[in-house]
């Protein structure tokens, strides 16, 4: 379990991260406020990422894991 929050923590760095840095830019441009409003936006985008990745990460994964069933070799 550790290293499924640890997974989550980082990833969730890294995704709200970029993710909110690319929205703001577009969406409202760089001035004198951009990194306050960015990093407001980041904190609350990554309180909610997280448990969202620790939920939704393991109905994932059991997809995935349907569709590509191990002993099924990939072809090149």
């Amino acid at each position: 379990m550790k290293k499924k929050i640890a997974f989550a923590m980082i990833m969730g760095v890294a995704t709200t991260g970029i993710i909110s840095f690319l929205l703001i830019s577009v969406n409202l441009g760089y001035s004198d406020k951009f990194l306050k409003i960015w990093f407001k936006s980041w904190l609350l985008s990554y309180t909610i990422v997280i448990p969202c990745i620790l939920v939704i990460g393991p109905v994932v994964e059991r997809f995935v894991n349907k569709l590509f069933p191990e002993g099924v070799r990939e072809t090149e």
